[in-house]
């Protein structure tokens, strides 16, 4: 998997794709600019378990797992098994299915504090919904977000892919920084009796220190504003019921997605019912919302997380998170590799030597990676079908990827990694964010 000639079908349909699709792909991080073309492939094909398979017929340990619903496994066989059943009764009806109560009734079971439940598609809905529904329950238009929260308007205003928001929508959105209280409270003071909502994801690449959720919540509060966990992510995957249950703390809504369906598209956005009854009143609809395979899948994946497979999640992440440390400090690159994040979905974080421009480092560890048959994005989403011997697989390219790092930096620093690239470099998806 060196050049194009090893991934001609991945090439053929690039260039087909440069014709049809702007930017080749309808998802950011599929894009090509975020693969190393001819050794990483364009395409899959399929997957089963932990396994994917190119259109050229490579096999692959995934590690992004379809950026993170993929929790039980590719092709799961309880959940294809709930997806086939229900397709032969129909997919979408004209009114609603009595599945939508069991789900929802399966989720308010699971997540402390929540009363009421709407399902949509995407977790670009849930969140977005989020913040409509805090703006009318607050009667203000301003929104503080720490994370990335999705493509709609109020939160890529605060990002350089902001094109097309127009500046009345970027005046409303501000930023914050994660972890850091005092700064929280600097932007709540600027814009104070102007929040409807304080958005974050509850842990990511950082773990919330002891306290700091619960201050974020009273905090917010003491303002006026209602606080929205984005448990996109970690939602179902850091337990039952998420970071909430987690770290012992309730926010005012809570927005769920990825992991919710085992890659069925289906977000919810929950909270506590003198919030979300104002749905009532608030719009938030759409033709697919109540869409019955999804629901079975999600019915189907949260009968399959229980505490056996979260310890399994748990342990297989520590386990990776520990040989990818070790390779780290064995190849002397603690300063520019860092590991992060909760053991079901941690983060191996590569950055440039000498504070060079551009991905080249990253590169260079996905580019050998690749070669040996794993997909690296920055993410590892264990699975309950990661094995063992899947992970020994991992841990041994990411030795790879951090040796070659260490050798071309021996012998130039950052010139030195770029002449072991074999493609062109990753182009970053998002510059510094104003």
């Amino acid at each position: 998997m060196t050049d194009d000639v090893r991934l001609p079908e991945s090439a053929r349909l690039r260039e087909r794709a440069a014709s049809l699709v702007p930017a080749w792909t309808h998802t950011l991080s599929k894009n090509p600019t975020q693969w190393m073309q001819g050794i990483a492939p364009a395409f899959l094909a399929r997957g089963a378990g932990a396994h994917v398979w190119d259109v050229d017929g490579n096999r692959y340990v995934d590690l992004p797992m379809a950026l993170g619903p993929i929790i039980l496994g590719h092709a799961h066989p309880v959940v294809t098994e709930a997806i086939t059943k229900q397709l032969q009764d129909g997919i979408t009806f004209t009114l609603p299915h009595p599945i939508e109560l069991e789900v929802a009734e399966l989720v308010l079971d699971r997540v402390p504090g929540v009363e009421r439940i709407r399902f949509g598609k995407t977790g670009s809905d849930a969140t977005s919904a989020a913040v409509r529904l805090a703006r009318a329950v607050t009667g203000r238009d301003h929104v503080l977000a720490a994370g990335y929260h999705g493509w709609h308007d109020w939160f890529i205003a605060t990002t350089t892919r902001d094109l097309g928001v127009p500046a009345a929508v970027k005046e409303l959105s501000g930023t914050f920084p994660y972890g850091d209280l005092e700064g929280l409270r600097e932007r709540l003071e600027a814009r104070r009796g102007l929040v409807a909502a304080v958005v974050l994801e509850p842990s990511g690449a950082e773990v919330p220190a002891d306290g700091y959720l619960q201050g974020v919540i009273d905090l917010a509060h003491e303002h006026g504003a209602l606080v929205v966990f984005d448990e996109v992510i970690t939602g179902f995957r850091l337990g039952r019921g998420g970071a909430q249950e987690r770290y012992g703390v309730q926010a005012d809504l809570v927005a769920f997605g990825k992991a919710l369906g085992n890659g069925m598209p289906i977000s919810a956005l929950a909270g506590r019912a003198e919030h979300m009854d104002v749905l009532n009143d608030v719009f938030f609809s759409g033709t697919h919302g109540g869409e019955i395979l999804s629901l079975a899948a999600a019915r189907a994946t949260l009968g399959v997380l229980d505490a056996d497979a979260y310890a399994r999640l748990y342990s297989a992440g520590a386990w990776l998170r520990a040989r990818v440390e070790v390779s780290v400090a064995t190849h002397d690159l603690s300063h520019l590799v860092s590991v992060s994040g909760e053991d079901p979905r941690t983060l191996v974080l590569v950055s440039e030597p000498d504070g060079a421009d551009g991905l080249w480092a990253k590169s260079l560890v996905q580019q050998e990676m690749a070669r040996r048959g794993v997909l690296y994005n920055g993410n590892n989403f264990i699975c309950l079908a990661h094995s063992d011997e899947d992970l020994e697989q991992v841990a041994d390219a990411y030795d790879a990827g951090f040796s070659a790092l260490a050798r071309g930096l021996s012998s130039g620093g950052a010139a030195g990694v770029l002449a072991l690239l074999e493609a062109d470099a990753l182009s970053p998806a998002f510059r510094a964010v104003r």
